[in-house]
């Protein structure tokens, strides 16, 4: 199983590995892309308004194009300590140990704006690029990623069930076939449902510890729903897509 999970905005500083070397990284089919996108980060980088612009930035960020620009030369650590944010708080990979931590490193990936896909002990500097990005160099992130990241991600899900976490705008950049995906809603008292925004990714950083740590090793929807009952939620599937249910 693999747990195909969504970057965040927010990375945490420095790191104690060495610069950037991309043929460190797996999938190294990726790496064509990965250096064009690092590349032109890079470049980018010396133009601060062009940079803000194309990142969505504002200049009380701009150490965000600062880290862009040190791409290269920057310390790394492994992505799955990199991200922050409330779904990595909910996953809080940093307190796993033995056997659940070597299950989660096994286990857990995250889908990248400017990587592809990463595994959760890839060294990687922070940066900043989210899927929406529209860089100077014309197109979307989705249509540079696609002909690339759908065929690795089509690769992995031919041997292993993938649960995909991601939000909407990283799943365009490569779809997986198979995949068993996951929307958190919230229940009324009468009945009626809306999809969660603000507790959306507590409840996947949950679900995503819990997959990544169980000994059980799911086939199919139905087994990761049995994963997810047992750690006590309230999960409804239809088909490949569950259903994790709150009450509002």
């Amino acid at each position: 199983m693999l747990v195909l999970l969504p970057p965040s905005e927010t990375k945490r500083d420095g790191g104690d590995g060495p610069p950037l070397r991309l043929d460190a990284l797996s999938h190294p089919a990726l790496g064509g892309v990965r250096k064009e996108l690092v590349d032109e980060l890079v470049e980018l980088a010396a133009d601060p308004a062009a940079s803000r612009s194309a990142l969505g930035l504002s200049a009380a960020q701009d150490a965000e194009i600062a880290r862009n620009a040190a791409l290269w030369t920057s310390p790394t650590m492994p992505a799955l300590h990199r991200y922050t944010g409330v779904l990595y708080d909910a996953l809080d990979a940093g307190s796993l140990r033995g056997a659940g931590a070597a299950r989660a490193r096994e286990r857990l990936a995250v889908g990248s704006a400017l990587f592809g896909l990463l595994r959760a002990d890839d060294p990687v500097p922070a940066y900043r690029l989210s899927a929406g990005s529209a860089l100077p160099s014309g197109g979307t992130l989705a249509s540079r990623w696609k002909p690339v990241l759908e065929p690795e991600l089509g690769a992995v899900a031919a041997t292993d069930l993938v649960v995909d976490l991601r939000s909407g705008s990283y799943a365009s950049l490569g779809r997986v076939p198979g995949a068993v995906t996951v929307t958190v809603l919230a229940e009324r008292p009468d009945g009626s449902r809306s999809v969660v925004s603000h507790f959306n990714k507590a409840h996947k950083g949950r679900l995503a510890r819990v997959l990544a740590t169980t000994r059980a090793e799911p086939r199919d929807a139905a087994g990761v729903a049995a994963i997810a009952r047992r750690a006590g939620m309230r999960v409804e599937r239809k088909a490949d897509a569950l259903e994790i249910v709150l009450p509002a």
